[in-house]
């Protein structure tokens, strides 16, 4: 057990179906395996995160392979990564319903490794989802900005699309740890784009440093997608941020099409915590 109490940043031990802290607070464990460690005061929406038709809809869409090709390679970064390890701590800093750390454990015990795995989200749907699917992880109801983990205990941080919080990511992952940052590259989605927007516009590539850590290299893969069911093409809608911002046109436009062809381009990001 790596989690932290959210309250008093002691750590929490497993006490029959609760996790308790030193300071007696007590969280207890949903049926699906997760704890729910986001306090109420944090919460700054009735129901903070992804909804259940968000969640629903990203799960459709990933189980359907259309991001296949990125978590293979995600795997295979966080296998070298943690290669001289033999139980290396991974831990999935804003997991979603989980697809992407079923990867990761998956190529992980084809290497004979022991991983421990965790993973956080502030969707309480999400997470619920992906401890439902994975029981051997451990997941929780978390803010990426207070992150409930002990401090210099993860080998590998993943990061998929999620906010940036340096110094949270730099207090839990040990030195000599891995921080792999996934953004999206300059032409992801731009068929989705285009029919969204009447000036469609490329994603800003950005070289950034982040304080502790030493960036080591950027790892781009792309390739295309092509979605001939219109039921998809929403569900990819919904798992993207333009779901919030699109202007209702452009939403009409993206309902009444039937094929989808675009580019998918992320970018992994390796960063090194400094010793």
């Amino acid at each position: 057990m790596f989690f932290l109490c959210p309250n008093c940043k002691q750590a929490l031990t497993q006490q029959g179906n609760a996790f308790v802290c030193p300071a007696g607070h007590s969280y207890d464990r949903a049926k699906e395996g997760y704890v729910h460690l986001l306090p109420v005061q944090k919460m700054h929406a009735k129901i903070p995160g992804d909804n259940k038709q968000m969640v629903s809809a990203r799960r459709a869409f990933l189980e359907g392979g259309g991001y296949g090709l990125f978590r293979d390679k995600l795997c295979a970064l966080v296998v070298e990564a943690v290669k001289p390890l033999s139980a290396p701590v991974i831990l999935d800093a804003g997991c979603g319903e989980g697809y992407y750390l079923r990867g990761i454990e998956e190529a992980l015990l084809q290497e004979g490794k022991s991983p421990v795995l965790m993973g956080f989200d502030i969707s309480k749907f999400a997470v619920k989802a992906a401890a439902k699917r994975q029981k051997n992880g451990q997941f929780a109801v978390a803010s990426i900005f207070e992150i409930p983990v002990l401090d210099r205990s993860v080998d590998c941080l993943v990061n998929v699309f999620a906010p940036m919080v340096e110094q949270e990511f730099a207090r839990v992952i040990r030195p000599g740890g891995v921080m792999i940052f996934a953004v999206p590259g300059v032409r992801h989605l731009y068929g989705l784009k285009e029919i969204l927007y009447e000036h469609p516009y490329e994603n800003e590539r950005k070289e950034t440093a982040y304080a502790g850590f030493t960036f080591q290299e950027r790892v781009s893969v792309t390739g295309e997608l092509h979605l001939t069911e219109p039921s998809q093409i929403q569900n990819l809608f919904a798992m993207t941020p333009y779901y919030w911002k699109t202007p209702v046109q452009g939403s009409k436009a993206l309902s009444q099409t039937d094929t989808l062809n675009t580019e998918i381009a992320f970018d992994f990001l390796l960063y090194r915590r400094d010793p």
